[in-house]
């Protein structure tokens, strides 16, 4: 089936070229979304007539997109979620939480413009892109943890794994230190005892 682009699509072409795409891809995507249209003589003249105002209009929301991307690109948001002490989540981080991270920080994203770059599975800082326009993407990081304080830790640097390591050295060393403090009052108490004399003995 031939279409028009009306806007660049990604893998497919530029604005104004007319390509072959499957009927279920234009039915479905292309001309639902107003990216193309069939490409009928009708059509094509009619986009030549509006093809200016259609840069024009591409021109401008590209430069809007433009704006919030250098604002958006590389920004933290923090996902709270229930997770194994491996740092294995129970649920999942989508598109959608995102989204909705996003736009509460006053940015605004439509889930249908997040993508994961790969699965979140698990806690840590996962980047997920942000298409703002044909022309136009951000990468995003979402800061996935069980509580404010961990996103906190790993913002800065340390990953569940070591935070994990260092809670288990910690919890180790207070055990060590409170058996050290138990054979220390024993040895007390065995000192502290009375002495036989050999006047009591007698």
């Amino acid at each position: 089936m031939q279409v028009i682009l009306l806007e660049r699509v990604a893998k497919l072409g530029q604005m104004g070229d007319i390509v072959d795409v499957k009927p279920g891809y234009a039915r479905n995507f292309l001309l639902p979304q107003g990216k193309a249209q069939t490409a009928s003589d009708a059509n094509v003249k009619a986009f030549e007539a509006q093809k200016a105002q259609l840069e024009a209009r591409n021109l401008e929301t590209k430069k809007e997109a433009d704006d919030l991307a250098a604002k958006l690109d590389g920004q933290q948001f923090i996902v709270i979620r229930s997770a194994s002490d491996s740092g294995a989540l129970y649920g999942s981080v989508t598109p959608r939480d995102a989204a909705e991270t996003a736009t509460e920080a006053g940015f605004s994203v439509d889930r249908k413009q997040v993508s994961l770059i790969n699965p979140i599975k698990e806690l840590g800082l996962h980047e997920m892109s942000v298409k703002l326009h044909p022309e136009v993407s951000a990468t995003i990081v979402m800061n996935v943890a069980r509580s404010m304080e961990e996103a906190e830790l790993q913002a800065s640097g340390k990953s569940i794994q070591e935070l994990a390591a260092e809670e288990e050295a910690a919890a180790e060393f207070e055990i060590a230190e409170l058996f050290d403090d138990i054979g220390g009052a024993a040895s007390d108490d065995v000192d502290e005892g009375p002495v036989a004399t050999p006047e009591d003995n007698a």
